[in-house]
């Protein structure tokens, strides 16, 4: 396999990258200065090297390290926000409307794809939970039946401790992924979120 169809079968693994948008990104590679496709290789191999998850929240950090939301001594300790992935908190983010902590699942249960319970974060969750402090667990997992039942999971396992569990209300399509929604959107779902039964 000649180095151009290697490069091309491995950015065509990317999300959203097609094989021959993946032959284009790799053309255009070709016709860039050396130092410049060095510098992105360097970048890569820094994510794999520096990046790990946060040890508290899962959220992406500086290996070994809290995440900046973390250890960001304005942030609100005693409301966590549930996530599916990393990805869903900068769409958060964006709305400006909350200023908690997060917790990322890893994940939506997904029993088709192979995704049980004990593949998610959420014996930490209980866990974190369990250690005090924390009066409230927002779950803004994605408004997909996937996303539901993990909700659902979630809510049943912090049942028995004293803890206030929320759902985001239904400002968000049903299908849709947090990622790609409007800030908007996703404080009105803050601002609506319900109690759990």
């Amino acid at each position: 396999m000649s180095a151009i169809e290697k490069a091309t079968t491995e950015l065509a693994r990317l999300p959203g990258i097609g094989r021959k948008t993946a032959l284009r990104l790799v053309y255009h590679l070709l016709k860039q200065p050396a130092e410049r496709v060095r510098a992105l290789a360097a970048a890569l191999g820094a994510l794999v090297e520096e990046v790990a998850p946060c040890p508290r929240c899962f959220n992406y950090a500086q290996r070994g390290q809290l995440c900046e939301i973390c250890s960001d001594p304005r942030r609100d300790p005693g409301v966590v926000c549930a996530v599916e992935e990393a990805s869903d908190i900068a769409a958060i983010e964006r709305s400006g409307e909350y200023r908690g902590l997060y917790h990322v699942l890893g994940g939506r249960l997904s029993p088709l794809d192979g995704v049980s319970p004990s593949d998610l974060t959420v014996e930490a969750l209980v866990e974190r939970v369990r250690q005090g402090g924390t009066r409230e667990v927002i779950l803004a997992t994605n408004p997909s039946v996937e996303g539901e039942a993990t909700a659902l999971y979630v809510q049943q396992a912090l049942a028995s401790l004293p803890v206030r569990v929320t759902r985001i209300a239904r400002g968000l399509p049903v299908g849709g992924d947090l990622e790609y929604a409007d800030g908007v959107t996703i404080a009105q779902a803050l601002a609506a979120r319900r109690e759990m039964k």
